[in-house]
């Protein structure tokens, strides 16, 4: 059984999509157990034992390497977790592989870090910087930009022909298309290979998995853990 320590996030709906797209389903095979980062659950010592950077997703394989129990943090490093464990969307061949791999490592150091930055200054700062909301809505459109000409380069997905991690790890952080400034119309055929994703049956399923316990972070110890100084709390 795989446990999974999440939250109704882009990086928590990457592990959910990446299970039900292997196969497996919640409740039946693999098991999502919320933790409510507005309420400080990411802190709680039990967390921090298999997430010590208190982040969301962890995940506990109970049949891992040599049978062993195992548990791992970072959702990219989940992502490729499973796509071994499972043999699926990680191409065998060198070139494919590490093709992939940099379009993975490209959501993970800047499709995440910065479009979570737009999501902040535009949403959730409790001022508003003028500077930062341009910087970052700005970032936002070049990363869109980058993306856009990939597919027109591959004509299918992210990584090439195949579907693979690095399609499950990029397209959760878009479905906030709007709080990020970004008009559609702008990316045509990264729009396209979006309409395209949100069409599969196990991508449906996993944005679906822990969303109807999510609230929006209006109240002041959700700001206070996630955005203020609660979250630099010695532990």
């Amino acid at each position: 059984m795989i446990d999974v320590y999440s939250w109704a996030t882009p990086n928590g709906h990457k592990v959910h999509i990446m299970l039900e797209e292997c196969g497996q389903r919640e409740g039946r095979d693999w098991h999502a157990h919320a933790v409510d980062i507005g309420q400080g659950q990411q802190f709680e010592p039990a967390f921090l034992k298999i997430s010590p950077n208190n982040k969301i997703p962890a995940m506990v394989d109970s049949h891992g390497p040599s049978g062993k129990p195992f548990h791992l943090f970072e959702s990219g490093a989940i992502l490729v977790y499973l796509a071994s464990k499972f043999g699926k969307f990680l191409p065998k061949s060198d070139a494919a592989k590490f093709e992939t791999m940099q379009w993975l490592m490209f959501q993970m150091g800047g499709v995440g870090p910065m479009l979570g930055q737009a999501h902040h200054f535009r949403g959730y700062a409790p001022e508003k910087i003028e500077y930062a909301i341009q910087r970052y809505t700005n970032e936002a459109k070049r990363i869109y930009g980058v993306m856009d000409r990939q597919i027109e380069r591959t004509g299918a997905y992210i990584a090439g022909k195949q579907y693979t991690i690095a399609d499950i790890a990029i397209f959760p952080w878009l479905r906030s298309w709007e709080r990020q400034g970004i008009d559609w119309a702008d990316y045509p055929a990264l729009h396209a290979w979006f309409q395209k994703i949100e069409q599969r049956p196990a991508v449906q399923r996993g944005v679906q998995i822990l969303t109807p316990l999510r609230k929006e972070l209006t109240d002041d110890k959700a700001r206070h853990l996630l955005f203020g100084a609660g979250q630099y709390e010695k532990r």
